[in-house]
Parts: structure tokens; sequence; C-alpha cells
């Protein structure tokens, strides 16, 4: 058992909140049992994930993807103020932690997916630590490097040919960050890998001439959270679950 507020506080140290002006709160958003024993973490808190955590019996709940964003209403009605109230109704806290989840150098989305995928030295090779980039022991083709990704994700990725060149090297960001293909391009990648496609993603690898995968936000965003849980359960005790609510974008 650990105190939700020691826990919390060693998070927000942990990740360094306090260098993100994100689009949502990081750290604690709901606050209900004082002490914690049993922590599941997951993706994004919705309905279906704290259902799925009451039915364990959690008392704390940590996801990537939270409430309280910049630009939407503020009340808690409709769809929010159902999740709200199951949260309280259950006894179960919610901490959400967004970009410090994403850039942490060990334990984050992009480190862990550079990880899982075999890329070595990989790193953050921007000023805000969001796009990462590693290399291949040998150069793979663009199928061998679909098929990798599927392996590591569960999904085949949607794969846009922008040539036929090997894949040394690749550049990636988890989510949606399909707008960096034109930053990872001009680093002279030959590949690049988000969760989400736009439009206009299709026409700027064909023209910049590099590959893209588009390998799904929520399958590229699964193991932060994860891992992180799995380090909170040893430094305080905690007995932890990731939940994975399936997700197809």
């Amino acid at each position: 058992m650990a105190s939700l507020h020691e826990i919390i506080s060693y998070c927000d140290h942990f990740l360094e909140v306090a260098r993100f002006d994100d689009y949502c709160p990081n750290g604690l958003q709901v606050e209900c049992a004082d002490d914690v024993k049993r922590l599941v973490t997951g993706v994004t808190a919705s309905l279906a994930l704290i259902e799925a955590a009451a039915e364990w019996g959690a008392d704390l709940m940590l996801v990537h993807h939270g409430y309280f964003w910049k630009g939407e209403p503020q009340p808690l009605t409709g769809v929010k103020g159902r999740r709200v109230a199951a949260l309280i109704r259950n006894g179960i806290s919610l901490a959400a932690y967004h970009l410090p989840l994403d850039v942490h150098p060990q334990l984050g989305n992009n480190a862990r997916l550079g990880a899982l995928l075999e890329a070595a030295d990989a790193k953050a090779v921007s000023d805000d630590g969001l796009l990462w980039a590693g290399r291949f022991s040998e150069p793979l083709s663009i199928g061998e490097l679909a098929r990798r990704v599927e392996k590591v994700t569960g999904r085949a990725p949607l794969v846009i040919e922008g040539g036929e060149q090997p894949v040394d090297r690749l550049a990636w960001c988890t989510g949606a960050a399909q707008g960096m293909i034109g930053q990872a391009a001009d680093l002279g990648f030959p590949a690049f890998l988000s969760g989400e496609i736009s439009e206009p993603t299709y026409h700027l690898a064909k023209e910049r001439g590099i590959h893209y995968l588009a390998a799904g936000h929520h399958a590229t965003e699964r193991y932060g959270a994860w891992a992180l849980g799995d380090h909170l359960a040893q430094k305080f005790g905690l007995t932890h679950r990731y939940l994975d609510i399936p997700n197809p974008v």
C-alpha cells in the first residue's frame, strides 16, 4: 500500500511535468482513495476502461489520455460527466500523463516502441523530444519493416511507399504525429512511423521520397503507461494490471 499523493508526487517529478506546456493537465485529475494497493494502467480513460478497472478493484487508474483538454467544454456533463461519476462511485482516482509520457527517455511511448522494434541507438532527434530515431543492424525492405511493426503492435500498419530505398534508419513519433513527416524527411530518414494518417500525408510521402507507416494511435501508445505502471508497482509495492481496451484507430 502507498499514499496516493506520494505516488503522484513521484510521477510528477520522475516525468518532469513542469517542463511541459501541454494540451491537458498532467498528474492527478480525479482524487478518490487516499491509499493505493491496486493500480490499473491503460491508454485512454474511457468508460470501458473505468468499468474494467472497477471490476478488478483498482484504487488508481493511470492513463496517457485523460480529461480536461484545452478547448473542450468544461461542465461535467454527458460522456465526461458519466466517466467522472463512475470513477467517484467506484473510489478510483485518475492520473494522466500526456506529453511527459511520450518523451520520457526510458519509459516513454517513443522509447518503448523503439525498443520493441529493436531499433538500436534510439533517441530523441528533435528539440521537443517528440521525434525519435534509431537504426537497424541490417537494412530492411519496407515489407519487412511493416511485418515487424505488425508483430509488435498486433495490427498491420497502413504503408505508403515513398520509393524503393531500404530502411536502415527509422524515425517515429507515437500517436497523431503524421505532420512530422516533413521533419523526418528533412533529417534524411528513409522511413517515418506514427499512429495516424491524414490526406496530405500520402502526397508528402510520395513527393519527399520517404516511406510512411501509420501503425495506429492506440497501438503505438500502449507501452508508456504500461511500463510506468510496472515501475510504480515495483517501487511502491503495488499490484499492477495493464488493461487494453481495443481501439482500431
